[in-house]
């Protein structure tokens, strides 16, 4: 490969495949927590959105951050 020749470019692919892992960790960290916070939906809900992130994971994250809604967590407070 390419970035292998360089010893630079090694280091430097390392760190980011190293950087784009954790940020992959993060992110279904914050789905599993944003699920199991969510008061718009109970249940049988978290439970198949939890399984279905588990058992098929890049579908299932990609798939609960796009249709998770934006506005229900939105409190307004009138002062």
């Amino acid at each position: 490969m390419f970035a292998y020749d360089f010893p630079l470019l090694g280091v430097f692919w390392s760190l980011l495949m190293f950087a784009l892992f954790m940020l992959w960790i993060f992110i279904v960290i914050w789905c599993f927590i944003d699920n199991f916070q969510r008061r718009d939906h109970h249940g049988l809900a978290k439970a198949l959105w939890f399984l279905f992130i588990v058992f098929v994971p890049i579908i299932g994250v990609f798939s609960y951050l796009v249709t998770r809604p934006v506005a229900v967590d939105v409190v307004v407070v009138d002062e």
